[in-house]
Formats: structure tokens, sequence, C-alpha cells
């Protein structure tokens, strides 16, 4: 029987040490609690986040090992240049958050369902309002082809989801972030859980201690969100 913590629902930013984290299933760390601004925001800058099924209780999560990006090693292969090639597709950061995450959400081959329910929606609309969640779109003309999406914290990106509408259109999406992030002294970009796919675009998997490390420090770096709302759409080939 697996037992684990109750969040305290009067204290949003109480979580237990995420080294407290089960083996299996890998990274669950506590349930219950909210989706408030403030409790999702306590929980990334202590390297956790949620992870669960609509209908299910809030699960939160902190893996070992903790897949990550190093911004300064995410870049465009020869084979996105391919695909871009005689494409017109454009970046923007921000002009479609909502719209991203239902993309992401969207039923996508060999799944039943979502993660990506309408608390989770809502909720991180709410952390975008208020400037700490983030959105870089990958448009067609009016067609949005491709898109990610995260939280940022300091100088921490946790990157939640992302999607194709087109092929290469996430690719796209993932170099762009990588290199406003790189831009900006972001060194590390959190993909959460590993899967081949994550490893294959060049993440890696990184000891949840040496993680947290990580996350101390940079959470403690302040960013100011107005660098996000100043950034002009540009062509995709700008990025790459």
């Amino acid at each position: 029987m697996i037992r684990l913590p109750l969040l305290d629902p009067v204290s949003p930013e109480h979580f237990p040490d995420p080294r407290l984290a089960l083996a299996e299933p890998n990274g669950l760390l506590a349930f219950g609690g909210d989706l408030s601004p403030r409790r999702l925001l306590a929980a990334y800058q202590r390297g956790i986040f949620p992870w669960f099924n609509p209908g299910e209780p809030i699960l939160w999560w902190s893996p070992d090992p903790r897949c990550v990006f190093d911004t300064d090693r995410l870049r465009a292969n020869r084979s996105l240049r391919r695909t871009l090639a005689g494409k017109d597709w454009r970046v923007s950061v921000d002009e479609a958050f909502v719209p991203v995450m239902r993309a992401c959400a969207a039923p996508r081959a060999g799944q039943d369902g979502t993660w990506i329910g309408q608390s989770i929606v809502a909720a991180y609309a709410s952390l975008h309002t208020q400037g700490h969640a983030h959105s870089v779109e990958v448009w067609d003309g009016e067609a949005l082809v491709g898109g990610v999406y995260g939280v940022s914290v300091g100088r921490l990106f946790c990157g939640e989801s992302m999607f194709s509408g087109h092929s290469g259109g996430s690719k796209v999406a993932l170099v762009a972030l990588a290199a406003l992030l790189r831009e900006w002294g972001f060194p590390l970009l959190d993909a959460q859980v590993s899967n081949p796919h994550l490893l294959g675009l060049g993440a890696r998997e990184m000891p949840r201690d040496a993680f947290l490390a990580q996350v101390r420090t940079l959470v403690a770096q302040p960013f100011e969100s107005a660098h996000w709302r100043k950034v002009a759409p540009r062509p995709a080939a700008d990025y790459l």
C-alpha cells in the first residue's frame, strides 16, 4: 500500500522534501492541495510539479533522475533545417498561450486521453496572466503549427508540454525557446520525466540531488517577466 503525505489546504507553500519521493512510481511525493498560483510557484521553486489525470486527486512529483535540456546545446540540427527549407514559418511568444495548451491536450496517436484537463488549463492560464507561465508559438500564416509552454521561476524554465500540428513544429518551438533562454542566462530547461523522444532531441538525465541544487541556485536569480513581452514575432529561420 502506498502512503503519501496529504498537502495542507491552508499552507500552499508547504511541501515535503522532494528527496522523500517514492522510488516506485518514480518521484511520487504527495497528493491533494490545490492548483493556486501560490502553490504552483512554491512547487516549481522546489523542483516539484503536478501531474495527474482528470478525475484523479492532484498528485505531486519530483522524479530521480530528472530530464533536462542544456540550453547551450539545444540547437537546430541538419534535419530540422531541411524540414524548414522553403517554409515561411514565424515564431511568436505569449501570443496564444491557451491555444497552445489546448493543442497540447488534444488526443494523440496511441494515447487514450490527456493529463491536461480543464483544471490544469485554468490554473496555468492564471499563472500566464500573472507573468509566470509562457508559451512559444510557431505559425504557418494564420495556422498554429507548433508550440511549447511552461513556467518560469527565477532563471529556470520548467517545460510542461509541446505539440506539433505539422512535422517539425514542436522542434522549432523548442529550439526557439532554448535560444531565448540561452540569451537570457537560463542554463537549464527542465523537461521533468525522461522518455526516448526527449532524449532523442538532446535531453539528458540528471540525478535529482544535482537538479535540486541547480534549482536552489537558479530560482534565486531574479528575472523580469517583461522580457517575454518584449519578444517580437520573427521568422523561424532566425532561431536556427
